[in-house]
This record gives C-alpha cells, structure tokens and sequence, in this order.
C-alpha cells in the first residue's frame, strides 16, 4: 500500500515540478507558497506545530501562533516550488538574490584548506547552504537525510548532487565513516542540526530535552575542527540573506554534551529571530 501511496505521490510532484518549470521563478514560488498553506495542514498535525510554537514561546497568541504557521507553509511550499531552479540559483548566484554576508571567513577557510563543520537549521531554503558553500570553492560533503519516497528520493539526489552538492552523504554510521575519509582529503561538512534523531543524545531545546545529533561534536572532539554557523533568511519573496558567522572553537576538554547544548542554543537564537522560516512540523521533542 505504501509504494502504490509514494508512487501516486511521486506522479503529482513530478507533475507540479514540470507546471513550476513552465511558469518561472518568481510565479512558480508564490504557487507553491499558497498550496502548502492551503494543503499543507491536511498532511501534517496541526496539534504538532502548535504545541512546538508555544513551547518555544510560552507567551504567545492564538493570532501570532496561526500567523507562524501560516508563514511556515509559505515558505516550505516555496522551497518545494524553488528545486526546479537551483540550476539558475547556482549559475546566477547573485543575480538571483542572494546576499552572502561574511565571504571573508569562507575565504580564510580556502586558504587554510582544513576542514570545518558548517551547521546550521531548516530555516528559509535550507538547501542554498551547501550550494553556497560549494559555489564559492569550499572542498564540501553534505549530509542528508533520504526521503521515504524511494521514487522521488531519485530525483532528488540526482538534484542534489548535480546542483547543491556533489558529495552527498546519507545520515548513519556509515556516513560518518565516509565524512572522515573525506575529512582526511581536506573536505568539509555541512548538515543540519535541527532533526530529532535516534543516534544522538538528549539536548536542551527551548528548556526541554530534545535528541540532537552528536555528528559535530565527535569531530571536534576526534579532530579538533572549528564549527562554522550558517543562518538564511528569505526576503522579498525569492531572495536570501546568507550569514557565515565567526567560527566556533571549543577546547580538548569540551565534552560532547557541552559542545551539542552549545549549537543548540545557537538553531535556538536563529529560531527566536526567525520563527517565520522554520520547519515545526517535525517533532522535534518527541
């Protein structure tokens, strides 16, 4: 039932994508932002994305929570739209709108050629962080969770691995094997942090324990490697902000656990001043 469920799914995404590419950047983002807060609802619980709201604000309204998730859907039905355009997003990087902030700390990360640990959440469109990165000459692994759909997770990493990344290292053990062999050839790594995982520990989010990957913590640990925060923030509509923010650097006798708290609190601060372009249809607290 499930792979007769993904592969009618699979028909109407593809569908939708062909219909995105037909009608532009610009139109095809709106379109994909007004059915995601439409149809979105039906696929996700709504009783979910409001408990996570109010416990990372407490004191927040009926009115502000709606408005929260109805800019989520917006936004996530706009990621979804802007896959067909990562090829333009990528060749015209700065044509397209995007503003990177903090190019000199990339920069000195080339010029050093030593691995670093690119962190950051799923906020705006999440997937312009490794493009970014990879488009400015950074040696670069990204780790991804696949998707259930086995049929559209084809397209997608062949999407991924052509226009966002080309090293594209699925989540588990053996991904960290491949991320360290990669590591050792000078490459650098990017993931997000944000996902409830089963391989992690408990980690304060927002003052309740949350399972929180351990993956940047045991490199800075094993390796000594600085953790480089990334936040994005979209702006009229299909443009982006991309902050590189100063690298993080964290003594031998850091423990796992303070490292991990430590980069939660940083998702938490980009969360708090962004709460409109963020996923919280995960349960992240479960």
């Amino acid at each position: 039932m499930n792979r007769l469920r993904y592969f009618f799914q699979f028909l109407v995404i593809v569908f939708l994508f062909l219909i995105f590419k037909f009608l532009g950047l610009k139109n095809a983002s709106y379109i994909g932002g007004k059915l995601f807060e439409i149809f979105g609802p039906f696929f996700r619980s709504r009783k979910i994305i409001y408990s996570n709201i109010q416990r990372a604000f407490p004191n927040i309204t009926e009115k502000e929570i709606l408005n929260i998730s109805k800019n989520m859907w917006n936004n996530y039905g706009r990621v979804f739209a802007e896959y067909m355009f990562i090829k333009k997003y990528r060749n015209e990087f700065f044509k397209f709108g995007i503003r990177l902030h903090g190019s000199e700390i990339l920069k000195k990360i080339k010029h050093e050629n030593r691995p670093v640990i690119f962190i950051s959440g799923h906020f705006a469109n999440f997937e312009l962080m490794a493009m970014t990165l990879e488009k400015m000459g950074i040696k670069l692994s990204a780790i991804y969770r696949p998707l259930n759909n086995k049929f559209l997770n084809v397209i997608m990493e062949q999407i991924r691995k052509k226009y966002i990344c080309k090293f594209q290292i699925k989540k588990g053990v053996s991904g960290l094997r491949e991320i360290i062999k990669l590591n050792k050839k000078g490459f650098s790594t990017a993931l997000m942090i944000d996902q409830r995982v089963s391989e992690g520990i408990l980690s304060n989010f927002f003052n309740k324990k949350a399972h929180t990957t351990t993956i940047p913590a045991q490199l800075v640990k094993k390796y000594g490697y600085d953790v480089v925060p990334i936040s994005i923030e979209r702006f009229d509509h299909i443009k982006f902000n991309i902050r590189i923010h100063k690298p993080l650097k964290y003594s031998k006798n850091t423990t796992t656990e303070e490292i991990t708290q430590n980069l939660n609190n940083f998702i938490e601060k980009m969360l708090i001043k962004n709460p409109n372009q963020w996923i919280w249809s995960h349960n992240r607290w479960k």
